[in-house]
């Protein structure tokens, strides 16, 4: 069984010796409520949730991986490998998904410098299962940046407490990365919602049975739109649409007609469902002015661009590990003083200089590249949250 044991020594330094993150918390008002003490406590129940819970389900998951189904009212649906739900449960009712999320939407307000830390041990321990919060993260950070008011109170509270996920719904079978050429359709209706009409692939997390509402952020054209990429515009289409109480909270309603057609195959992250999702004139709500759709679907693509350089440093940081445990067990030839002794026992890879030398190689990668998406992290909190603009 593969081993993984968060860097926590690392983590801190880099914090405490490098960036002096308490120093840079404690000037500005907006992260005063943050010290060093807290976060130590976070990234430590972070690393044993990673250890004792996500990474037994990591080759499982792959193994079973996820299964497509039909629901009783004919609805494509997924089923996630044994055991994700309740490891799903268990990081939800924590708080975790939200730990860096916005606190006026009840996020924990932590910054960019923490939470990177926690998107890594996530997708070290293991990756299938970390995409899906990580999606739905990046939504909630879309719809924060771009949607009006209402839709913000409706959804991001929901999101941010892990009760309802979200997906990016960009790509289609004809276009590629060349999304100008969409074909997905968006007709306007009298209340001001939009019938959505088109086939996305390639979605991450399309569907799951983590949550009881996805919600789809889907770039559609509106009739008579610009050609080319000026004529995007992105919408939000919630898998089950969203109706107010009588005590004023938004509960699930009906079905909306946006399902997941099949489920398609990644090599090595097989427990995450990544779906064809159909749009038949399901409903949906335009975030942001008509026609600057690619410009707010480009908010969460680079968050998750920044994601997946994290998950680079996660696997680098995984691989080491293993490597090390590896090269301590297995016996291979003798070192240069086992060669003097023809008696002596074949020594253990570890003994070996070039050995050392590629595990030493190894190890510089991960700590450099956490050393500058750390950096990174700094940068981003510095331009949210300082008050010198």
């Amino acid at each position: 069984m593969r081993i993984y044991n968060a860097p926590l020594q690392e983590m801190h330094f880099l914090l405490t010796e490098v960036f002096d993150a308490p120093s840079f918390w404690k000037t500005n008002e907006s992260l005063s409520h943050i010290d060093m003490d807290t976060v130590s406590m976070v990234l430590e129940e972070l690393s044993k949730f990673a250890k004792n819970v996500l990474l037994p389900l990591n080759r499982s998951g792959d193994e079973e991986g996820v299964s497509f189904s039909h629901d009783s009212q004919g609805y494509g649906k997924v089923t996630t490998p044994t055991g994700f739900k309740q490891a799903y449960d268990q990081y939800k009712d924590a708080g975790w998904i939200g730990l860096g999320a916005t606190s006026e939407y009840g996020g924990q307000g932590f910054p960019k410098m923490v939470s990177m830390f926690q998107e890594e041990m996530m997708f070290s321990a293991n990756q299938a299962f970390a995409l899906y919060p990580n999606l739905a993260l990046g939504a909630g950070l879309c719809l924060l940046e771009s949607a009006s008011d209402e839709l913000k109170n409706i959804y991001l509270e929901k999101i941010y407490s892990g009760e309802w996920a979200g997906t990016m719904c960009l790509t289609e079978a004809h276009a590629g990365t060349d999304l100008g050429l969409i074909k997905t359709k968006a007709v306007p209706n009298e209340d001001g919602s939009y019938d959505i009409t088109g086939s996305k692939i390639f979605i991450t997390g399309g569907d799951h049975d983590f949550t009881e509402n996805i919600i789809h952020l889907v770039l559609a054209k509106t009739p008579n739109a610009p050609a080319g990429s000026k004529g995007i515009s992105l919408f939000l289409v919630p898998k089950y649409l969203v109706e107010k109480d009588g005590n004023d909270d938004y509960q699930l309603g009906e079905r909306n007609a946006a399902s997941v057609g099949s489920i398609e195959h990644k090599m090595g992250v097989k427990a995450s469902a990544t779906c064809v999702l159909n749009f038949d004139s399901a409903k949906g709500w335009m975030i942001g002015e008509e026609n600057t759709g690619l410009a707010s679907m480009f908010i969460i693509m680079n968050y998750e661009r920044l994601a997946i350089g994290v998950q680079g440093i996660s696997v680098t940081e995984l691989a080491y590990q293993n490597a090390v445990a590896y090269a301590n067990d297995r016996l291979q030839s003798r070192s240069e003083s086992g060669i003097k002794n023809p008696d002596k026992p074949a020594d253990a890879l570890i003994h070996h200089a070039d050995v050392r030398r590629m595990l030493l190689n190894a190890k510089s990668h991960a700590e450099v590249s956490r050393c500058f998406a750390m950096y990174v992290a700094k940068q981003l909190d510095i331009v949210k949250y300082s008050d010198n603009q």
